[in-house]
């Protein structure tokens, strides 16, 4: 038997009105956006172009930049199911294709669709590293990121119209209909959004720790502080033949760990702000970069490569710009709180410098590279 199929105008519940949709799709845009926008800030850090410039003051900067891109795609969640049930009822509309113009509508919004739900599934499996497929997730991420937004500005555009008159205080209101009430519908799609920043959002923002049951990372882990990559993952083992080369175009001058510690320390409370959305405070103690490049006959200022002794990871070479290495917080750090570093935070060195990502501050660091 052949059931009917439903029409457009039979979908009267109040959660299916335009000034519903269009009040959740606002906020949908602006969640959207920011995540856009910071998403593509850190890209651009970890994969700087020629114009591209990242200061390392305020020490916390990117600490607040990527926690608002993983809270704002925690809080598009559950916004995007609710602004498709909003508008599913248009999936019956007849005829399905009116137009040229009405299909590249329907066109741009099944891509909208599929791309922002890609983005946020993905970015949710990569805040629990856990990756199954067999793409690099940043580049990848970062692709559909622009598909995504350019849906969203697409859309945006051509229902303005219908915004505008939903969300006009002009607007007509219907009879009541059956089901749940529009004000409770966005009450209640408020209250599942509010309720997934405050479960999550405390791995980045510290006074929420106490309330977020499913902040992840923080406050875990050996010296009270998280580990994304164990050495024995990285396969490091310690020698105690082992040596820093920093190398300048003077030549190439060789620290042993003795030799460092006898060099001027400095002291910083520095985040580890990883991209994954969860940062942690620390007190951190070693060389600064300025010292120590002074100490081989370079200027401060001076773009640094740094090698890890991690063979084969994605970051085991990273690059130090030269507004970190005259930064007197830029360090070649010896210690965490109060300890020598755990093997598992770089032991012997590593770099922390203020206003990085967690995977741009090299642990196991072999070598230093004035360019």
């Amino acid at each position: 038997m052949k059931l009917p199929i439903p029409a457009e105008e039979q979908f009267r519940a109040p959660a299916h009105h335009e000034r519903v949709t269009s009040k959740i799709g606002l906020a949908l845009a602006i969640t959207f956006t920011t995540c856009f926008v910071t998403g593509l800030l850190s890209h651009l850090i970890q994969h700087p172009p020629a114009w591209f410039f990242w200061p390392s003051r305020p020490a916390g900067l990117y600490r607040v930049t990527q926690g608002l891109h993983v809270i704002s795609g925690v809080a598009s969640i559950p916004l995007l199911p609710a602004k498709l049930w909003s508008v599913y009822p248009k999936l019956f509309g007849r005829p399905l294709v009116r137009s040229l113009p009405h299909a590249l509508e329907r066109l741009s919004i099944l891509v909208l669709s599929g791309a922002a739900f890609f983005e946020l599934t993905t970015g949710l499996l990569n805040v629990a590293q856990n990756y199954p497929w067999g793409f690099s997730f940043p580049q990848v991420h970062y692709a559909v990121a622009w598909l995504a937004i350019g849906s969203v500005l697409v859309h945006v555009a051509v229902k303005l119209p219908i915004i505008r008159r939903a969300l006009s205080r002009a607007t007509v209101e219907e009879p009541p209909a059956a089901g749940l009430s529009r004000r409770a519908f966005l009450l209640m799609t408020g209250l599942a959004t509010g309720t997934a920043v405050v479960a999550t959002a405390g791995a980045t923002v510290p006074f929420l720790r106490g309330v977020s049951g499913l902040a992840w990372k923080t406050g875990k882990g050996t010296q009270n502080l998280p580990v994304n990559r164990t050495a024995a993952a990285a396969g490091i083992t310690w020698s105690s033949s082992w040596r820093l080369s920093v190398a300048t175009p003077r030549g190439t001058t060789k620290f042993s760990l003795e030799e460092l510690r006898a060099l001027p320390q400095t002291t910083a409370d520095l985040p580890i702000a990883c991209v994954e959305g969860w940062s942690q405070s620390a007190t951190w103690r070693g060389i600064s970069l300025p010292t120590l490049l002074e100490a081989v006959g370079a200027a401060p200022g001076t773009a640094v490569r740094v090698t890890s002794s991690e063979r084969g990871g994605l970051y085991g070479v990273s690059v130090l710009p030269g507004e970190h290495t005259s930064d007197e917080l830029t360090l070649l750090a010896l210690e965490l709180n109060g300890e020598v570093l755990a093997p598992d935070h770089g032991f012997p060195c590593r770099i922390i410098a203020p206003n990085r990502p967690g995977v741009l501050q090299t642990k196991w660091v072999t070598k230093l590279e004035a360019l």
